[in-house]
C-alpha cells in the first residue's frame, strides 16, 4: 500500500513538470496548436520517458505486483528527471491566460483520474500514466475550451487600448515592420524624433496586439505626439491586425526575407503580409521602404498609388540615400542626401554598413516630420546599440560581437562583414539558423561558405545545424581543425578562451537559439 501511495505521489510530480515544460512551449509558440503539434513531431525523442511511463503504468495494472508498482516508480522518476525545469532564456511567464490554462488542464485531469478510480479503480495508475503522457495535448485541449473566454477578454483590452488611442488627438502613429531590423529602426526613430517630439516606442520585443496594447494601456500618456510602433508578423494577417488596433498613419517596412518560413510556408506569403501596412495606410499616409532590399524593390509595383511610397537606402535610385560610408571597430560615419539635395555628415557608435541603412531609414521618417539634418546629427551619435544586436562589449582579452538576438540570412552575412572590418584573431561563436522551413539546411551551408573567408575559427554550438554549416565551411577550404563542435553556449565560450593565439581575440556571437529549440 505504502508503494502505491509513492508511485502516485512520484505520478502527480511527473504530471506537474510535464505541464509547466509544455506549456512553456505553448507560451513560445504563441498558444497556437498549428505549431505546438508540429513542435511535438519534431521533438519525439523527448517523449520517450513518457512512452515509457505509459507502458509501466500499463504493466502495473496487468500483473499487480511489487516489482511492476517499482518499474512504475522508476519510470516515474525518469519521466520526472527529463522533465526539470532548466534554466530559460524567456522563462514561463504566469500571465492571467497562463493560470486559467492551468486550472482548465487541471480539471481535466483531475476528471479523468477521479472517473477512473470510483469505477475502475484496478487500472487507475494505467490511466494516470496514460493520462500524464497526454498532458501536452490536454493543454491544447484547455485553450480550445477556454477560447470563447480568451477572445472575450482580448477584444475587452484591445477595445480599451483603441479609446485611449482615439483620445489621443493629434498623436501620430508610425508602424514598423519588416522581416529584420524593426527593432532597431524603432529605437533609433524613438531616438531621433525626440529631437522635436515627445515620442512612446513599444519597447523590447512588444511586436504583437497585446504587446502594443500592453505599452498603450501602461505607458501612453496625454503628452505624447509621437507613437512609434513596432509590428511582428509570423502568420498572414497579423500586419493587418496590428494596423487595425493601431492605426498608423506613417509606416515604414525595413526589409522582407526568409524569416519565419516555418509559419508563413512562402515568401510570397511573407511579402503579401508585410505589403498589408501599405494598404492599411491613409492616402495622405507615406511608407518608408529599404530601397537596399531587392525584395521589396521587385515588388513595388503591388503597390497601386493608395499613397506615397519613399525609398531610403545607400543605392542610388533611394530618395534618401546615405553614401561615403566609413567604418571601423569604432563606429561608423556617412553623408545623408535628402530629396532636395541638402546633404549632411553623421557619426554612429553603431557598426556596420546595414546599420546605416536602418539609420537613414529612421532619419528619412524624422526628417519628414519636420526635423532639420542639423539638429539630427547629435541624436545620431546617441543613437546607442539595441541589445544582442551586434552589440559591442569589451570583456578582458575578448571583444565580443553580440548579435544573439536572432538570426536570418542577411542579418548572418551583416554580423561576417561586421567582424571582417577587425584585423584581429576573428572568431564565429552559432548554432546556425532556425525557423526556415525547407531552406534551413541550405541557408545554414550558404552561411558555412560565407564564414569561411572571414572567419580564423568556428565554434558551432549543437549538432543539428552544424552538419550543414560545417558542410560549407570545408567546401571552401577551411580548416577542419579550426572547427569545434560543442553542446552548448557555456562549453563554446570555454572553447574560445582555450584558443592560443598572439593576436586579440574578435568574437561574433552569432544567434542565440529560443527555449523551444
Amino acid at each position: 500500500m505504502v508503494l502505491k501511495y509513492i508511485a502516485a505521489g512520484i505520478s502527480l510530480l511527473c504530471a506537474v513538470l510535464c505541464f509547466l515544460r509544455n506549456m512553456h512551449i505553448f507560451q513560445l509558440n504563441s498558444y497556437k496548436s498549428a505549431t505546438q503539434i508540429p513542435w511535438l513531431f519534431k521533438n519525439f525523442g523527448r517523449l520517450i520517458p513518457s512512452v515509457f511511463f505509459v507502458l509501466t503504468g500499463a504493466l502495473s495494472f496487468i500483473l499487480g505486483d511489487v516489482w511492476s508498482f517499482v518499474l512504475f516508480a522508476f519510470s516515474a522518476v525518469i519521466m520526472a528527471l527529463s522533465h526539470l525545469p532548466k534554466k530559460a532564456k524567456k522563462p514561463l511567464k504566469f500571465t492571467m491566460r497562463v493560470i486559467r490554462m492551468t486550472v482548465t488542464s487541471a480539471v481535466i485531469y483531475i476528471a479523468a483520474v477521479v472517473v477512473t478510480f470510483m469505477f475502475l479503480p484496478g487500472i487507475v495508475y494505467g490511466v494516470v500514466s496514460f493520462v500524464t503522457a497526454l498532458v501536452p495535448f490536454i493543454i491544447m485541449l484547455a485553450n480550445i475550451i477556454n477560447s470563447p473566454i480568451e477572445f472575450a477578454i482580448r477584444q475587452w483590452y484591445i477595445g480599451d487600448a483603441k479609446k485611449l488611442l482615439r483620445a489621443a488627438d493629434g498623436m501620430t502613429v508610425i508602424g514598423v515592420t519588416g522581416s529584420y531590423g524593426k527593432t532597431s529602426v524603432k529605437f533609433f526613430l524613438g531616438t531621433l524624433l525626440k529631437a522635436k517630439y515627445d515620442t512612446l516606442v513599444t519597447p523590447e520585443n512588444y511586436n504583437t496586439p497585446m504587446g502594443v496594447v500592453i505599452t498603450v494601456r501602461n505607458s501612453l500618456r496625454a503628452i505624447h505626439e509621437m507613437f512609434v510602433c513596432e509590428m511582428g508578423a509570423k502568420y498572414k494577417g497579423d500586419i493587418k491586425e496590428l494596423c487595425h488596433l493601431a492605426h498608423p498613419k506613417f509606416g515604414v517596412i525595413t526589409s522582407i526575407g526568409e524569416q519565419h518560413l516555418e509559419t508563413f510556408g512562402s515568401l510570397e506569403a511573407i511579402i503579401r503580409t508585410k505589403f498589408e501596412i501599405y494598404r492599411e495606410l491613409p492616402e495622405d499616409g507615406i511608407l518608408f521602404v529599404n530601397g537596399d532590399n531587392k525584395v521589396i524593390t521587385d515588388n513595388l509595383s503591388r503597390m497601386d498609388g493608395k499613397c506615397r511610397v519613399v525609398k531610403y537606402g545607400t543605392d542610388e535610385g533611394c530618395d534618401y540615400r546615405a553614401d561615403d560610408i566609413s567604418v571601423s571597430g569604432k563606429g561608423t560615419a556617412f553623408t545623408f542626401t535628402v530629396p532636395s539635395g541638402e546633404s549632411m555628415r553623421f557619426n554612429t557608435r553603431l557598426l556596420g554598413s546595414h546599420n546605416v541603412v536602418n539609420i537613414a531609414g529612421a532619419l528619412a521618417v524624422a526628417h519628414n516630420m519636420g526635423i532639420s539634418l542639423e539638429a539630427l546629427v547629435p541624436y545620431v551619435k546617441k543613437i546607442a546599440p539595441v541589445e544582442h544586436r551586434l552589440q559591442l562589449i569589451e570583456n578582458g582579452d575578448l571583444t565580443i560581437i553580440d548579435d544573439a538576438y536572432n538570426s536570418n540570412p542577411a542579418g548572418c552575412r551583416a554580423a561576417l562583414e561586421t567582424l571582417s572590418f577587425f584585423e584581429d584573431t576573428k572568431i564565429l561563436v552559432t548554432p546556425g539558423m532556425v525557423e526556415l522551413g525547407t531552406l534551413e539546411v541550405e541557408l545554414n551551408r550558404q552561411f558555412g561558405r560565407d564564414a569561411a573567408p572571414i572567419c580564423d575559427y568556428v565554434v558551432l554550438v549543437g549538432e543539428k545545424q552544424a552538419p550543414p554549416i560545417k558542410e560549407g565551411l570545408l567546401e571552401c577550404g577551411f580548416d577542419e581543425e579550426k572547427i569545434f563542435v560543442v553542446s552548448n553556449i557555456k562549453e563554446g565560450l570555454n572553447k574560445v578562451y582555450s584558443i592560443k593565439t598572439d593576436k586579440k581575440k574578435i568574437v561574433l556571437l552569432e544567434n542565440d537559439l529560443p527555449d523551444n529549440y
